[in-house]
């Protein structure tokens, strides 16, 4: 055992816990029962198979509010994989259900045997016929697909709200619409074909031509069986005109029996049936779309009426005038969306009563933009709308920021309204649909029913399609509160279907919460069909049972999870997972999801129990230690929950009294420290990588991998030991060169001025001379203590640095321009929390300039491009997405290539400092897609804006040699 190791109690929760209902039993604390675990592990490999305690439980939450723990997770590569598992069920009993982004708010993506994750190896996206189509593997996101379709002016029908994080598989699978898509742009209506894997092992391509004569040849019991269900239903005329009245507003309880009506063979059938399916019917392995034409001019606006009714009756208005989208917001929701970032805060103060309307026209050019403003500029004369709409004659915009505002607060609505729900309370998130002309009195018999139930809900949806969303919240742990709820799904389901006819499931499918009442919506005859279809389809029942068709009138009762209360900076957590795709670690051990999903299992545990322990012993390495810390989830979670923050308190936790005392002496010393390290770097070069990383080894398995770094190939080089000579008298700026920076040179091979003489030159160059304090030496920006969590060390640096600032600055007169993106947010932001009330006061007053934004602002308006590469890529760090500086790093880029591309999977390489060399594991996993991308093409520049940053995708690339963007300013301007 290394001689530092951590004890893992010091990360035991210290708020009271369980015991819960719903905890994990004591004998599960092994993991994967056996034979189960040795079988999948035969079958496909240990590394296919997670099997530890923690690993079922973070798989056992997703956005829904149920929660069950698997057996097993599969990590699925390929489609042999897929076929292996399902015949493994057949053979064993055994029962499957696939989970990829875990957004599905029904508990579709949970199971209680094999669970399989069909996220992590299934992404990509390839473009056909110039853009009109794509084909599009089930693990990507939709905002990734539609990054690339918008480069060929085309989009994805469906856009449901949380397309970062929701996947083409789940959006398939749950015929998921969202804000524009309704009923003619849904995955029913634009997907061209999918390659499936039937419950027998069977592969389907619906796009092949031979498609039906393979698939009588392997499946003819299958073939006859969707034939006679076809018969049967086109004989019932009643039938037929029941089922395309139900399919003319927004519907997705049950499967879509139109499917019979719309596909004349058994291939287009199941391609039909398998919209909406919720993996119930087989495993979607391949989705081909039929895009849509991205039509960029957009005008939107955000409209406050005084009631529901008032707004209900504007929609059809807007409706007849061509918007694009119309969405709804009752004032519970728009006072709860004061927790989103940029949303004014005195909606908090708004009237109940008050709901507001987000209505969208887009146009492909800027003719029908000006026609659409024309006929929405006639509607608003005719409506009362209340403050704060200023005027009817500005209240549409085509400004993009105040558009992506509007929607940015939509969108949140879930996880917006959910953090400010009571603490300890389950979220229950439904939709439904009536005919959009009774929206308004919909509506109105909701909240009613609501009250009378006790529940203060919030209301949104897409009013355009008369589908809303509304959410519930209650204690799952107490057994009044689960009959209240159920009391009110009861009424709720009787009164959308025999008041308004209307949808149960407008477009997040059936799942465990309206599976009891698909009889009460579609009735006795067409819910025999859907069970006939399961049995024809998979008739040894081994996909998803109980998530779609379920007998028990209590169904939707069972497996509601409780909600323990966590650490404060969690604990609003509803666990929507829109925070994962901009996880660094998700592909490697857990996400900012799963650190919290961990921690209330935890908490649900009685206290010695063999659960916690064995939660406990992974969660230092897969919570703590491989979190980047680069709070990138705080930026994703609409409630800006910093799990990264939280992680940093639990490093604090772990350290002891010794270890903070000496990070505290290192900061002191730091002179000292710096200097020892850049003797170090520039060592190496004379003893060779072999070496380094035998003696780094050998000292990380002495000590603790978590403290000592591991020297890693194509480390680079010292700085210069000398600085370049400024003055400080006519100086526009005081220069910062950061610590990294005075350490490290440039990449192997480079051949041109260091950072800061590039920094020094192209200032001068420009007329905007800066100066570099002569005794910069032994400052940092404290990020090296506080990303570890060493506190005092922490405090001692961050107070040092803002004094010496302030010093420097004149007294904040001279703006500090830093040359390291993430030591800019540092200063700028981090640092306060350690400093003294006299330092926070003169931090102030100081203007903390990240050297990007200088050169864009400052310098390129002085400055003449004499020389271009060809091609660069670019790689913007995850401090400029929180300091909003990337548009500045690609305007300076452009100075210096004619084409720059920043790869559609970038990401946070996660070097962060220096944890890419204390696991670097984690860096490699970070940057596996970005560097695909890069390495696949090749490019004449690679660019970033961090030194740590550019070594750790240097890392990623094998050797491409990224270097900053303001070297590369330098060469660009540099006279001829």
């Amino acid at each position: 055992m290394p001689l530092l190791e951590p004890d893992p109690q010091t990360l035991r929760p210290t708020a009271p816990g369980g015991p819960a209902h719903d905890r994990v039993a004591a004998p599960r604390a092994s993991g994967t029962p056996e034979p189960l675990r040795g079988d999948l592990i035969a079958l496909l490999g240990a590394d296919k198979v997670l099997h530890k305690l923690s690993d079922l439980v973070r798989y056992a939450s997703d956005a829904s509010p149920y929660r069950f723990v698997p057996q097993a997770v599969v990590m699925a590569e390929d489609l042999d994989d897929i076929s292996a598992v399902f015949s493994y069920a057949h053979g064993k009993g055994r029962k499957v259900v696939f989970r990829a982004a875990g957004t599905s708010l029904n508990g579709q993506a949970q199971g209680e045997d094999i669970l399989i994750d069909v996220r992590r190896h299934w992404t990509g996206i390839e473009v056909l016929d110039g853009g009109a189509r794509a084909r599009i593997r089930p693990g990507t996101t939709v905002l990734r697909a539609n990054t690339t379709l918008a480069r060929h002016g085309r989009v994805l029908g469906p856009d449901p709200a949380s397309a970062v994080a929701c996947t083409l598989g789940g959006v398939v699978a749950n015929n998921a619409s969202g804000m524009t898509a309704g009923t003619t742009r849904n995955s029913y209506r634009t997907l061209a074909s999918v390659t499936l894997v039937l419950p027998s092992g069977t592969i389907v391509d619906t796009a092949e031509a031979d498609a039906d004569a393979e698939l009588a040849h392997a499946e003819p019991a299958l073939c006859a069986g969707l034939l006679a269900l076809k018969a049967e239903i086109e004989a019932d005329p009643d039938l037929v005109a029941r089922i395309r009245a139900k399919y003319q507003i927004k519907n997705t309880n049950g499967y879509r029996l139109d499917a019979f009506l719309d596909g004349a063979t058994p291939v287009e059938i199941l391609r039909g049936l398998m919209v909406g399916s919720e993996g119930t019917l087989g495993f979607l392995a391949e989705t081909v779309f039929d895009t849509l034409p991205l039509d960029r001019c957009t005008s939107s606006a955000l409209l406050f009426f005084p009631t529901l009714g008032a707004a209900a009756a504007a929609v059809p208005r807007f409706n007849a005038a061509g918007a694009r989208a119309v969405e709804l917001m009752d004032g519970n929701t728009l006072r709860a969306s004061v927790r989103v970032a940029g949303v004014p805060a005195d909606w908090a103060a708004l009237p109940k009563e008050t709901t507001a309307l987000l209505v969208e026209f887009r146009a492909p050019d800027e003719a029908g933009q000006a026609a659409y403003e024309r006929a929405a500029a006639q509607v608003l004369t005719e409506l009362e709308l209340v403050a704060p709409v200023p005027s009817v004659t500005n209240a549409f915009t085509r400004d993009p920021g105040a558009i992506g505002g509007y929607w940015k607060a939509r969108k949140a609505f879930v996880t917006a309204v959910g953090g400010s729900r009571p603490p300890g309370t389950t979220l229950i998130t439904e939709d439904f649909a009536v005919p959009p002309a009774r929206l308004a009195e919909a509506g109105t018999a909701l909240l009613e029913l609501q009250s009378r139930h006790g529940f203060d809900a919030a209301v949104a949806g897409h009013a355009a399609h008369g589908n809303l969303h509304f959410l519930l919240a209650f204690d799952a742990a107490e057994p009044a509160e689960v009959a209240r709820y159920a009391a009110f799904m009861d009424e709720f389901c009787r009164l959308t279907v025999e008041r308004f006819d209307g949808s149960l499931k407008a477009e997040h499918a059936t799942g465990r919460n309206i599976a009891p009442f698909l009889e009460l919506e579609w009735g006795e005859r067409a819910t025999e069909l859907m069970w006939r279809i399961k049995e024809t389809v998979d008739p040894h029942g081994i996909l998803a049972p109980r998530v779609l068709l379920d007998r028990d009138p209590r169904a939707h009762l069972r497996g509601l999870k409780t909600i323990p209360r966590v650490e404060a900076r969690a604990d609003p957590c509803i666990e929507c997972g829109f925070c994962e795709p901009a996880c660094p670690s998700g592909d490697l051990t857990t996400t900012p999801r799963q650190r919290i999903v961990l921690r209330r299992e935890m908490l649900r545990q009685p206290a010695g129990s063999p659960v916690t322990t064995a939660l406990l012993d992974a969660y230092g390495y897969d919570a703590v230690d491989t979190c980047a810390g680069d709070s990138l989830c705080q930026l994703a979670c609409p409630v800006g929950i910093d799990t990264g923050a939280l992680m940093k308190e639990f490093r604090h936790r772990r350290h002891t009294s010794r270890e903070e005392w000496a990070a505290a002496q290192s900061a002191r010393q730091f002179k000292a420290v710096e200097k020892a390290a850049r003797l170090a770097v520039a060592a190496a070069d004379r003893v060779g990588d072999r070496l380094l990383r035998s003696l780094t080894g050998a000292a990380r398995k002495a000590v603790r991998p978590d403290l000592v770094p591991e020297w890693l190939p194509r480390i680079p080089g010292a700085a210069p030991r000398t600085r370049p000579v400024t003055r400080r008298a006519g100086a526009a700026a005081v220069y910062y060169p950061a610590c990294v920076n005075r350490i490290f040179g440039p990449p192997a091979g480079f051949d041109g001025p260091s950072l800061p003489e590039a920094v020094v030159a192209v200032s001068r160059r420009a007329g905007r001379p800066v100066w570099i304090p002569p005794d910069v030496a032994g400052t940092c920006c404290a990020t090296i203590w506080q990303s570890k969590g060493y506190r005092s060390g922490t405090e001692v640096m961050a107070n040092r640095i803002v004094e010496a600032a302030w010093g420097w600055t004149a007294g904040g007169l001279l703006p500090l321009v830093v040359d390291a993106s993430s030591c800019t947010l540092g200063l700028a932001h981090e640092v306060v929390p350690y400093l003294t009330p006299g330092n926070r006061a003169l931090h102030q007053e100081l203007t903390v300039v990240d050297s990007v934004v200088w050169a864009a602002e400052e310098l390129l308006p002085r400055l003449e491009t004499v020389r271009t590469v060809g091609s660069a890529v670019l790689h913007p760090t995850c401090a400029m997405e929180h300091l909003g500086d990337g548009t500045a790093l690609r305007r300076v880029a452009e100075a210096c290539a004619r084409e720059v591309v920043v790869p559609d999977d970038v990401g946070c390489c996660a070097f962060a400092g220096d944890r890419g060399m204390l696991h670097r594991e984690l860096t490699e996993s970070a940057t596996a897609k970005e560097a695909a991308e890069v390495t696949a093409r090749h490019f004449d520049a690679h660019l970033s804006a961090n030194r740590m940053c550019e070594v750790g995708m240097d890392h990623a690339t094998a050797g491409r040699g990224y270097y900053s963007v303001l070297q590369a300013l330098e060469r660009a301007t540099r006279p001829a």
